[in-house]
This record gives C-alpha cells, sequence and structure tokens, in this order.
C-alpha cells in the first residue's frame, strides 16, 4: 500500500481549513487590534507569562486562546495558572467546536421565525421544518460533546481512539510498517468525536494527507480519503504504533494538536474529528498478543480496551 497524496506537515491544528475557522481567526485578529489599543497593560502582563520559544514566529500570541489554532506550529505557550480560558475545555463540550455551535444556534431563529409564522398563519404542516430544525440544533449541540472517561490503567493495553463500531479488524500492508495489524472504527454523527491516544506514548511524527471525501465506511477511503497520520511509540513496550484521523462524506475537518516530541497519557485528548467519519489504529502485525474486539463492537474513545500488546524482549 502506498501513500495516500504527498504528505504535508500540518500547517494548523485544522490543516483543511474550513468556514467557521476562518471566522474565528478573523474574530480573533479583531480581537488583539482592540486589546493593543484599550488593555495594553493587560497585554504586556501576558507577554511577560508567555513561555517558550517561536524562531522567526509568524503567529501573533497575546494569551491562551490564540494558541487554539496554533499549539501544534507555535513554540510559545502557557502556564496552567495563566491560563485565564482553561474553564472552556471543562465544559463538556470540545472546544473547536463552539464555533459551529455558536454560529448555527445565531442562524436557527431566522431559518426557524418564518416557518414557525407559516405555521401559524397558514398550515400545520410547516411545523415539520421547525421540528427538523430544533432537532438539527441538537444534534449539532450533542455532536460536539466531550466527556469525561475512565480509563483501564492495565499494563500493555491499547484503547480505542475514538467511539464508534468496530468495521475492520485485519491485516494490510501499511508503509513503513509492512505487515500490519488495523483495527478500523466508524463514527456516526451520533458519536461523540474526539479522538484520544490509546497508549502511554511519544509522538514521532505528525503528518497530513489532503484527498477525497468518500463515505468513511468504503474501503477506499483508507487510501482517498483526507487523513492525518499520528505515529506514536508505546511508553510501555516500546512499539511503534499509528494512529489514523480520516475524513468521511459528511466530516470535512480533521482537528489535531499534536507535534513530535509530545508525550501523552492513555486516554488523553488528542483531536477530533466534525461530524461522520473514521479511526484507525495500526500496530506491527506481530506486536498483538491478545485482540479483545471484533468487527461489529461498539466501543468508546479512552475506555474500551482494543488489544493487549506483547512485551519487546
Amino acid at each position: 500500500m502506498s501513500l495516500p497524496t504527498t504528505p504535508q506537515k500540518p500547517s494548523s491544528v485544522q490543516p483543511g481549513g474550513g468556514n467557521c475557522m476562518a471566522i474565528e481567526l478573523a474574530w480573533a485578529r479583531f480581537r488583539k487590534f482592540w486589546l493593543r489599543r484599550l488593555c495594553p497593560g493587560y497585554v504586556q502582563t501576558m507577554l511577560a507569562k508567555r513561555q517558550g520559544h517561536c524562531t522567526d514566529c509568524t503567529h501573533d500570541i497575546i494569551d491562551a486562546r490564540d494558541l487554539k489554532y496554533t499549539r501544534n506550529v507555535c513554540g510559545y505557550s502557557f502556564r496552567p495558572e495563566d491560563d485565564a480560558y482553561a474553564y472552556r475545555n471543562r465544559l463538556g463540550f470540545a472546544r473547536h467546536g463552539f464555533a459551529e455551535m455558536l454560529l448555527f444556534t445565531l442562524l436557527f431563529p431566522s431559518l426557524a421565525s418564518p416557518c414557525v409564522w407559516a405555521a401559524l398563519a397558514i398550515h400545520w404542516l410547516f411545523w415539520i421544518p421547525v421540528t427538523a430544525l430544533a432537532l438539527l440544533e441538537l444534534e449539532i449541540v450533542t455532536f460536539f460533546r466531550n466527556p469525561e472517561r475512565v480509563v483501564s490503567t492495565e499494563p500493555n493495553i491499547l484503547v480505542s481512539p475514538a467511539d464508534g463500531v468496530v468495521t475492520n479488524v485485519e491485516e494490510v500492508d501499511e508503509p513503513e510498517f509492512g505487515k500490519a495489524l488495523r483495527i478500523s472504527i466508524f463514527l456516526s454523527v451520533f458519536n461523540v468525536h474526539v479522538n484520544r491516544t490509546p497508549c502511554d506514548s511519544e509522538v514521532v511524527d505528525v503528518r497530513y494527507f489532503p484527498g477525497e471525501y468518500l463515505d468513511a465506511r468504503n474501503a477506499e477511503s483508507a487510501v482517498r480519503n483526507e487523513q492525518l497520520w499520528v505515529d506514536l511509540i508505546d511508553a510501555g513496550t516500546n512499539r511503534r504504533m499509528r494512529v489514523k484521523q480520516i475524513s468521511g462524506a459528511i466530516a470535512r475537518r480533521i482537528v489535531c494538536w499534536l507535534k513530535p516530541g509530545d508525550k501523552l497519557q492513555r486516554g488523553e485528548r488528542i483531536g477530533m474529528i466534525k461530524l461522520g467519519s473514521r479511526t484507525d489504529v495500526l500496530i506491527p502485525v506481530d506486536a498483538a498478543v491478545e485482540i479483545r474486539v471484533k468487527v461489529g463492537d461498539k466501543v468508546a474513545g479512552g475506555s474500551t480496551v482494543l488489544l493487549k500488546l506483547r512485551p519487546t524482549v
């Protein structure tokens, strides 16, 4: 199996861009313009608290909010105690879905009001599109939920990187791996779409591949769809493995904030895929000692154990 397309180094945590991301970045520029003019003291205080280095930095970082889309390509950071906006990560929703939820919530009244008026003035059947819009609003909000998970402490295991249904447990030819065991998980629009790391590990490579948007259940989606690969070294067994975020027919936005050198804890959040999609885990074929899932099983990211790894000797 060859690479899907020419790999790219991610240019942001959402390398495929998107309208909502563009709106957020435009708002950030507006916010920083006024901060510099109305709150120069705050700006200077935050610049003094900024940690790290970013050589020839092209990123305009005032506070932690400005790292939302650049944390994987910018060397600056803030200590947790200096991040006044860290509470947003504890609201139960994925922070990279806030713009989508807000924009649709703002659009909902303008879309629903004419139908409500028509239902009251013309015919009750106009309540049908009102109901459909309300259900869509509910789905947008529930789609971006970000629940806490109980992560197993059993040694030498891989937990699921995503919620969904197992669609493949098979051997494949994988670039740079040779024969590999692949476990594929399909995420419907009703699943939690936050992705998690399957083990305590270190990130060794992150690559983004532009591509198509076939249905994620299509076998060709593994080689033709837009995707992002994260290569990891398991801290317990020193095994190399790969997590792939693969877009779907509806999902067009992959989010991953990792960069090489990051050290991760099992079950830690690493990104998300917006709307229906697919997540794969691949390991060398001789690395698994016990596979604990099968095709058709429902799995929960961070909680369900996929397999037990064979210790290295």
